[in-house]
């Protein structure tokens, strides 16, 4: 779908802003008037109030070209920022994809350049779609919609913000068409290959086989890997924006294309989600792509672990002892714990190899995330404080919201085994993210580090938000992105 800007709207269908108590905008005021007073005597008959995501629909309205007028929600005027912006339109958006719109007008009543561009992105997140295997789709259930046109007073200033938007929409994209894929076509080779074509983006892109791996010692990554008839790949992604020899800024993404849970097996029911266990390497992925198509003024290097675990007669067991890239030895007590195992080794990996000046991980860790904050929020643990505030900061302004929660010695005992260095679980039910942190917190070598656990938010069916689809999200990438534009970029 593209995205426009004019000064004036030229789509068949028409749309302005209205605040709370049902407050027209000086758009929708000028619509008013233009349809003899349908939009308020539309109001009267009506529950629209001007909330937030409220849309209001006229269908043929006379005095105006477009075929419907429709009034959309913002909510408090104070309170209005970029988000709201952001949300309304995807609401919009949403509101006419199928029903026969081709072209979208929606008029954004300000002069700021960033308020359209963001009306721009929360069009586009609202618009995506995966219909890859669709064969039998009714032309009524496809989109019609193939344009929005922002109107704004200043086009320049808003073709200008879009330019900033417009990569951050298709790392989104891309961060959710990979969740979204099959894992029988999806698996840990055709995802390097894919990530590999993203050279032509302007990325620096290396891929790692398993003999690499393990002339390395990546013993602990490869253990999840020995059940899979799938070899895995290590795919690290440079961007070098900044100045030369200003560290990088590092993120690393668990890549599990399917998670069986290996001998450990998970229940059946539900199963089929676990194509969505590489969320965390989506994002991550998603995020290099959008630094690079907004020429980012930064270094970055993106890491992503790619395995499928499975439950093969060459699978690792319970009991097993695997000797990690850092030379610290791991008691598996259970292969479902699978993630923090490859992550251990791309974390070492990553400090080790390119002396970040912070290593971000994310991954769709434990289940215990769900338990403490459902899908509202990303669970981060870290060793500064500082990185903590940030992240919590680009989170409320990116609509991606994070929660700290604690790691320290008082936790990391709970991952001590009898027989090695440590075990990748904790003590029961207890403390199971926590656990999965203070263990990835061992890889890290005392670099300044952030664990993301999006287990409840890097795939989600069940959100009201417009903005998502149902299951793959694309979370991380827009938290990421504000992250790095706002506090890294000189």
């Amino acid at each position: 779908m593209q995205i426009k800007f004019s000064a004036t709207p030229n789509g068949d269908a028409i749309a302005a802003g209205a605040y709370e108590k049902a407050a027209l905008s000086p758009s929708a005021k000028a619509l008013d008037e233009a349809c003899s007073g349908a939009i308020s005597r539309a109001i009267k008959a009506s529950r629209f109030t001007g909330d937030a995501g409220q849309v209001l629909e006229i269908a043929a309205p006379s005095g105006v070209k477009a075929d419907r007028v429709l009034l959309y929600g913002l909510g408090e005027k104070k309170s209005l920022g970029g988000n709201t912006v952001e949300k309304a339109v995807a609401a919009l958006t949403k509101h006419v994809l199928l029903n026969g719109t081709k072209t979208l007008s929606v008029h954004v009543d300000s002069d700021d350049g960033e308020m359209a561009g963001r009306a721009g992105l929360g069009a586009t997140l609202a618009a995506y779609r995966f219909d890859q295997y669709r064969t039998k789709l009714k032309p009524e259930k496809k989109p019609s919609l193939t344009a929005v046109e922002i109107v704004t007073a200043d086009e320049k200033a808003a073709k200008k913000a879009w330019k900033s938007w417009e990569p951050v929409a298709t790392g989104v994209k891309t961060a959710r068409d990979f969740v979204m894929e099959p894992p029988n076509v999806l698996h840990p080779e055709e995802y390097a290959k894919r990530i590999a074509k993203l050279e032509k983006e302007g990325l620096e892109i290396e891929v790692l086989g398993e003999a690499q791996m393990k002339k390395l010692g990546m013993g602990s990554l490869l253990g999840v890997s020995q059940g899979s008839v799938r070899e895995a790949k290590l795919a690290i992604m440079r961007w070098n924006g900044g100045k030369e020899g200003d560290k990088p800024l590092a993120f690393v993404g668990k890549g599990l294309t399917f998670d069986t849970g290996g001998i450990s097996l998970k229940p059946g029911q539900g199963m089929e989600d676990m194509k969505g266990d590489m969320a965390g390497s989506a994002a991550v992925v998603g995020l290099m792509r959008a630094l690079a198509g907004r020429k980012a003024k930064v270094n970055a290097v993106g890491v992503v672990a790619l395995v499928e675990n499975m439950p093969d007669g060459n699978a690792q067991r319970p009991g097993d002892v695997v000797t990690s890239m850092s030379g610290q030895t791991i008691e598996i007590h259970n292969t479902d714990a699978e993630g923090r195992l490859v992550l251990a080794d791309a974390l070492w990996y990553t400090q080790e190899k390119f002396d970040p000046a912070f290593i971000i991980d994310l991954a769709t860790l434990t289940g215990a995330i769900l338990v403490a904050l459902g899908h509202e929020h990303a669970g981060i643990f870290t060793n500064d404080d500082k990185l903590a505030d940030r992240l919590f900061a680009a989170g409320k302004a990116s609509d991606e919201g994070v929660w700290r929660l604690p790691v320290g010695p008082e936790y990391d005992r709970h991952i001590d085994s009898d027989i090695a260095d440590m075990k990748n679980l904790g003590q029961g039910r207890n403390a199971g993210s926590i656990a999965g942190a203070v263990f990835l917190q061992r890889f890290v070598n005392k670099k300044p580090w952030v664990h993301i656990d999006i287990a409840g938010t890097g795939m989600y069916a069940g959100s009201k938000d417009p903005r998502l689809p149902a299951f793959g999200t694309g979370y991380g990438v827009r938290l990421l992105d504000r992250f790095v534009r706002d506090y890294y970029e000189r």
